[in-house]
């Protein structure tokens, strides 16, 4: 019983001095008034203020006035320190019952880092109630969110928008950048005839007469106002004179964010476009307000963070003079300047990027196209066909306009050269290079192959078919000459499926591209392996399960240029060039012997379509069957990947989708030979 009166005896004590430690120090409450502070618990804070500031400020307007003007300035990491107060003055506190303490305010805001100096005065209040003890309360005024605020000061914030940053080719030439455009609006009246040019208005803005109208018939609007209404992009010069013919239109200069070479770069480029409250609230606090523009797709989503810029701010204090005659007086409390955003260039060549996706356009087929330079790994071209014009979604989109395009059977917003596609007879050079380099394959050894068709017994009637025969025995240049399916059939079950395997990973199946904009890595099947030998056999000559991007092609086509070696990609103009990505994959000395080949599949074999009397072309043909089973039929996608024989600069690996009907892979063939001779 006595140890139980002790320890109430003593906790009864710490309650004493506790209370009267609260009464003597007002630094306890003070700190107590900044932890709120520093959370921006205004409530919190209001009940903590003197009676005589609770007199002049009342709750309702302490706490909107610190929440408005914390969140417009953005403020954010609040840190208050003072001092520490000696014994005589919280003595002389204690006699006085008040004290006055300075402070150091510090925060970020929008125009960034914002510091000052206040004194703070606590004074020692008698509590309406009888049971409670007076306690140390804060005498405040609106200096203290910012000094001159209490003299009827106003903060005003001016922000500077950053420019965003271009994307250019190698050469400068723009791919994504800023320039005029021109916001359409009309003027209600100037209307000749309301109804037959509000109907144009809407045909040429490819916008609703409804949502004309219902611009019109805004409250706020005023005959005279000018009525905003789309903005399109300067390259539309034809529509723009349209347009300012009718009389009720006018147009204002702003800017927007133009892509010069449209539909050609549009997979590449990507595009911007409003930011919509999912990506409000995803992105970090503070860097995008609701009417930004944030990068959607392509480039401009990846590499939101440099070409996007900082945007800049200053916040003012303007004081009203005091006396008639005078002038306010302005000061700066926080500026920060805009940081434009980072130019992004690449190594693409637009002018090669032009003409090879014309290449489709000009066929009116869909498929994909790469270009890299064999020794440098710059990457020229990739090509995605159809594409979309991402000016046309920049400047606003119709939903029927954006349902035409989500529906077209061609699928414009696919992004081919990310994708995967059966290779075809293209990838026999590179069956070639993994049975020399393992040893199953040898120049001078030659096979005995009768007739168009081969399989073993094992297979149950499952057979392997090439286009014809070129005579025994067939040695690796007259498969490749003439893209013989059973030469390269028979080789890969002497390799075997465990050899192969490893021999398209060393040429980098299954593995990313190293470049920021890399396709899916090139799949060998569904498996992962190649245990069965029908699908072996298959693999062999671009069948099967196997598919590669047409980047990855042309990759690989460099170890013939390289010394045996495939380069490593570079797609950023400041990536290092010259490097090797694969090393070995083929000796040189094999290397030379592919060039011949490669040579003579055009001036002799299945590439025909690709010779020209002045431009010497190396290369080889494929074509893909696309089936859903073995004794169906089903479109073909025409491959050639081929380069100049004797100045290889560039080497160009294209598919065309559903050729059919077009000669297939000799359609391609002629293709590559036609861009080539136009770059010569």
């Amino acid at each position: 019983m006595k140890k139980i009166l002790l320890t109430l005896n003593v906790l009864f004590f710490i309650f004493l001095v506790s209370c009267s430690s609260n009464i003597d120090d007002p630094t306890v409450q003070l700190d107590d008034y900044i932890k709120k502070w520093e959370k921006t618990d205004f409530t919190a804070m209001y009940k903590m203020v003197s009676d005589d500031t609770k007199a002049n400020y009342d709750e309702e307007a302490f706490i909107d006035r610190y929440d408005k003007i914390y969140q417009d300035i953005k403020a954010n990491d609040l840190a208050i320190q003072y001092d520490e107060v000696d014994d005589k003055a919280l003595k002389k506190a204690k006699k006085d019952e008040k004290i006055t303490i300075p402070l150091k305010v510090e925060l970020d805001s929008i125009g960034g880092k914002i510091e000052f100096t206040n004194d703070i005065t606590l004074v020692l209040t008698e509590s309406d109630k009888e049971d409670e003890d007076p306690s140390w309360l804060v005498e405040w005024d609106p200096s203290f969110i910012y000094p001159g605020l209490e003299k009827d000061g106003k903060l005003s914030i001016q922000t500077e928008e950053p420019k965003r940053g271009e994307i250019v080719d190698k050469n400068q030439m723009p791919l994504a950048l800023n320039d005029v455009a021109y916001e359409i609006g009309v003027v209600p009246d100037q209307f000749a005839d309301e109804e037959a040019e509000i109907a144009e208005i809407a045909r040429l803005l490819d916008i609703s007469t409804d949502s004309i109208d219902k611009a019109l018939s805004a409250d706020w609007i005023e005959p005279e106002h000018f009525i905003p209404l789309k903005t399109i992009p300067n390259s539309a010069e034809d529509r723009l004179a349209q347009l300012t013919a009718l009389p009720a239109v006018q147009k204002r200069d702003t800017t927007g964010r133009n892509y010069p070479a449209g539909k050609a770069a549009a997979h590449i480029t990507g595009y911007v476009g409003p930011i919509t409250a999912e990506e409000l609230k995803e992105a970090p606090e503070g860097i995008y307000n609701d009417n930004d523009l944030i990068g959607k797709v392509g480039l401009e989503k990846m590499y939101e963070d440099t070409l996007r810029g900082e945007r800049g701010a200053k916040i003012t204090l303007t004081i009203p003079a005091e006396e008639e005659g005078q002038q306010d007086e302005e000061i700066v409390v926080a500026e920060k300047e805009a940081k434009n955003g980072k130019r992004v260039q690449l190594s693409l060549d637009i002018n090669i990027q032009e003409t090879m996706y014309e290449a489709y356009e000009k066929e009116d087929v869909a498929g994909t196209a790469a270009a890299v330079h064999p020794t440098t790994g710059e990457i020229l071209a990739l090509i995605s066909s159809p594409g979309y014009d991402p000016n046309e979604l920049t400047f606003g989109i119709t939903q029927s306009r954006w349902d035409s395009l989500m529906d077209d059977p061609r699928e414009p917003f696919t992004n081919r050269f990310t994708s995967l596609y059966a290779p075809g007879s293209v990838i026999k050079p590179l069956t070639a290079a993994i049975g020399l380099t393992e040893g199953s394959i040898t120049h001078d050894e030659g096979l005995t192959i009768n007739g168009l068709k081969w399989g073993k017994e094992s297979w149950k009637g499952v057979t392997v078919t090439r286009v014809s025969s070129s005579g025994n025995p067939v040695h690796l240049r007259e498969a490749m000459i003439q893209s013989d399916n059973i030469y390269f059939a028979m080789k890969s079950l002497d390799i075997g499926a465990k050899n192969y395997v490893k021999g398209l990973k060393d040429i980098g199946f299954e593995e990313k591209i190293p470049i920021s904009l890399s396709p899916r890595p090139s799949h060998i099947s569904n498996s992962g392996d190649l245990k069965d030998e029908i699908l072996l056999a298959n693999s062999s000559y671009g069948q099967g399960e196997i598919e590669m991007s047409s980047l990855h092609l042309a990759l690989a086509y460099t170890a013939f240029l390289n010394d045996g070696n495939i380069v490593k990609p570079s797609f950023l103009k400041d990536d290092k060039q010259g490097e090797i990505w694969k090393k070995d994959v083929i000796s040189k000395k094999d290397a030379e012997k592919m060039q011949e080949y490669l040579s003579e599949v055009v001036t002799k074999g299945t590439g025909k379509a690709a010779q020209d009397d002045d431009l010497a072309i190396s290369g080889k043909t494929g074509t893909a069957e696309l089936k859903k089973s073995a004794d169906s039929s089903g479109h073909q996608n025409g491959w050639f990947v081929g380069y100049p024989t004797d100045d290889p600069g560039i080497v160009i690996a294209m598919m065309m989708e559903h050729t059919e009907n077009l000669g297939t892979s000799s359609f391609a063939a002629k293709n590559v030979k036609d861009i080539l001779k136009s770059l010569d």
